[in-house]
């Protein structure tokens, strides 16, 4: 991550999404745009608790996300998280490369990018919508 302005610069990506993996979504697709990137496991139990907080905010278009699964078996029990929880957000499937670039060392970990793809807020663990809400 490269700092500019007091500012670190959020870490490239490009990957495949969940329910497409031929069609790929990278950094340069949220610029223009406040975004939370949500990076969870299948396995989490927080992380089961603590994203349809942050997929309710972009179901009322309060916020854009984008979840990004880490650490994951398969793609069949991403799939199964996802549908269990009826998230909307845009989930990718990630890798250790991706977790390595944005540091991320426990389950749930989200950054917020503000529009100049700059990382303006980073915490791990529960948080409920009011909490996402105030590091906007």
């Amino acid at each position: 991550m490269l700092k500019e302005n007091g500012k670190t610069s959020a870490p490239f990506f490009s990957l495949p999404k969940l329910d497409d993996p031929q069609q790929r979504i990278d950094l340069t697709s949220i610029k223009g745009e406040q975004t939370v990137v949500y990076f969870f496991a299948p396995w989490c139990s927080i992380c089961k608790y603590s994203m349809p907080n942050l997929d309710k905010l972009y179901k009322n278009n309060e916020l854009n996300a984008i979840a990004i699964a880490l650490d994951y078996p398969d793609i069949q029990s991403v799939h199964q998280f996802s549908e269990a929880l009826s998230l909307s957000m845009p989930i990718l499937l990630g890798d250790s490369t991706t977790a390595q670039n944005f540091k991320v060392k426990a389950y749930p970990t989200y950054y917020v990018i503000d529009e100049n793809l700059k990382v303006v807020e980073r915490s791990v663990g529960y948080s409920s919508e009011l909490g996402i809400k105030i590091r906007l």
